[in-house]
């Protein structure tokens, strides 16, 4: 059953016995650092888990172990649960996972040097990377959207005793991209209104900023979500106005820094005022809707 789950003595028993087959459900990386002595490998999180375990034993009878991380992490229950979804029917989870089993001074396999490092968001000031950055917007009517993106010109994060201080990102609005029309003459016309003066007047305009004054840590973020509650400045057609949205700001494996911030803007706080219920009365099919969103993502080293 995907809800029945074995203790610590006993899977030590089993495992004494060769009585069952234990199977780490964690990415193969964190496998070879360091996992249950004798225990097998398949990941949980790919989308061939199945294939996986069925390599390892096809019999939907035999007495199957998984494990993960610790007692905090899913990825025992749910690997628990997809097994016997798929037909096997002696399966039981370890919830406590290796964290338990290795407080316990229990056997494990590891190997020494390998262990991932976690990587560190270091003092310093970075330099964007363009080619690795982006803005993707969505703009919206009541009868549908269009989305696209702009390209990133240039930046800088500077951080200080681990937290992000300051920073800047220019935006070339140049560049503004239409993402979901395919008739080409089409795409052609909205790019040509977005560049004009009916929305953000590139050809006097042809930049926007971002200027970060700071980052607030959210202290209870756990990875994927945001860490930060950064606060600046924006600046759109030669206006400026304060912003603030939550972040997620992370260092890299490779020593860099990549930020991801999203927010809704009222574009009419920075005169992109065409089709603005508003500001103007009778406009039908010209009507768009005030608020924009985006999605900044900016790689730095």
């Amino acid at each position: 059953m995907a809800d029945a789950t074995i203790d610590r003595e006993e899977l030590r028993t089993g495992l004494t016995e060769r009585t069952l087959i234990v199977i780490d459900v964690l990415p193969k990386e964190y496998y070879g650092e360091c996992h249950v002595a004798g225990a097998c490998n398949a990941c949980v999180y790919e989308v061939t888990f199945l294939e996986q375990v069925k390599a390892i034993t096809a019999d939907k009878d035999a007495a199957i172990v998984v494990y993960g991380s610790s007692g905090r992490s899913r990825d025992a229950v749910v690997a628990a649960e997809k097994l016997a979804a798929a037909g096997y029917r002696n399966v039981r989870a370890f919830t406590g996972g290796l964290h338990e089993w290795r407080a316990a001074g229990l056997p494990v396999d590891e190997a020494p040097g390998q262990t991932m490092p976690a990587p560190t968001l270091r003092d310093g000031t970075y330099r964007v990377d363009p080619a690795k950055s982006m803005l993707h917007w969505a703009g919206r009517n009541i009868n549908g959207r269009h989305h696209g993106t702009i390209a990133v010109a240039s930046g800088e994060l500077t951080v200080s005793r681990g937290v992000p201080v300051r920073g800047r990102v220019t935006i070339d609005m140049t560049t503004i991209a239409n993402a979901d029309l395919t008739e080409s003459a089409l795409n052609r016309l909205l790019v040509a209104h977005l560049q004009s003066d009916d929305f953000f007047d590139t050809a006097r305009h042809p930049t926007a900023t971002f200027d970060l004054t700071g980052a607030e840590p959210l202290p209870d973020a756990t990875p994927g979500t945001p860490n930060y509650r950064i606060t600046g400045s924006l600046t759109i057609r030669g206006t400026s106005h304060p912003v603030a949205c939550p972040a997620l700001i992370a260092p890299r494996q490779d020593g860099g820094v990549t930020a991801q911030g999203c927010l809704d803007l009222d574009r009419t706080r920075w005169n992109v005022n065409y089709g603005s219920g508003k500001l103007f009365e009778k406009l039908g099919m010209h009507l768009v809707n005030d608020l924009i969103s985006v999605e900044l993502h900016v790689v730095g080293y």
